[in-house]
């Protein structure tokens, strides 16, 4: 009965807690991610400061592009997640940055040319030929993107096994960008140990990360998240492996 209890308080915890936002401060002392070695807020960071115009790509809540110490004059980015979008302009205040609600799968709302630098942290989905057309020549793309099957071992624990990965290839953003007439000028790859101390963090992050286990919901889902639980209370913590890559590239001048 102790276990059930501790099972259906912490699957609360984790259902109740907000998700707006991309922040995972929720998660502080209840798991964790190794960070990619590149330091992908310190590399914007830099490109930032030496660019007039830049544009940020699925900005989430800003929590990236509101560490930047020094942007340009034109700061721009854009959400297509609603309940984002007043996270972002909040967060993005202090930087000068406007906020642009998109909707996904729609082209960028911008004119041909009009920014030195986009970047991108983990998007849904790079369009390279809207990327390629709002940049001038000249001008850099730099994201860091999910790779390939990232923590699949938490989507096989709560959906049983899986086929491999056919998207977020590394090589795919490479022919992508190629295609759309950009040069790749730098990619790199990282695997990344990440562990769950319990099932309240498991929840939290399937609501928060809706790729990993698609249309998640509790309900629909306790048999799987009990037995995980069980695992986790009787082994330690659950261990993943997120994905991750880097790809720079630029516009021929």
């Amino acid at each position: 009965m102790g276990t059930d209890r501790r099972f259906d308080e912490l699957i609360a915890e984790g259902a109740a807690a907000p998700v707006d936002g991309w922040g995972f401060d929720w998660l502080s002392g209840r798991a964790t991610e190794e960070r990619p070695p590149w330091g992908y807020a310190r590399l914007v960071a830099d490109r930032m400061a030496r660019v007039a115009a830049a544009l940020d790509v699925d900005t989430g809540g800003g929590e990236v592009l509101a560490e930047v110490p020094t942007g340009p004059r034109l700061l721009v980015a854009t959400e297509g997640w609603p309940p984002n979008v007043p996270v972002a302009a909040r967060n993005l205040r202090r930087v000068g940055a406007t906020v642009v609600a998109v909707t996904p799968d729609a082209g960028l709302p911008f004119r041909d040319a009009a920014f030195d630098l986009v970047v991108s942290r983990h998007p849904v989905r790079t369009d390279w030929a809207e990327t390629a057309r709002v940049l001038r020549p000249g001008g850099t793309f730099l994201s860091q993107q999910i790779g390939p099957g990232t923590v699949r071992e938490l989507s096989e624990a709560i959906l049983g096994p899986l086929p491999p990965p056919a998207t977020r290839h590394p090589g795919q953003a490479v022919a992508g960008a190629t295609a759309a007439g950009l040069r790749v000028v730098q990619l790199r790859k990282a695997t990344l140990r990440t562990v769950f101390h319990d099932i309240g963090a498991v929840v939290w992050f399937l609501r928060k990360v809706v790729w990993t286990v698609p249309g998640f919901t509790v309900d629909g889902h306790r048999p799987a998240l009990a037995r995980l639980h069980r695992r986790i209370e009787a082994e330690g913590p659950f261990v993943a492996h997120a994905r991750r890559f880097l790809i720079e590239a630029t516009k021929p001048a």
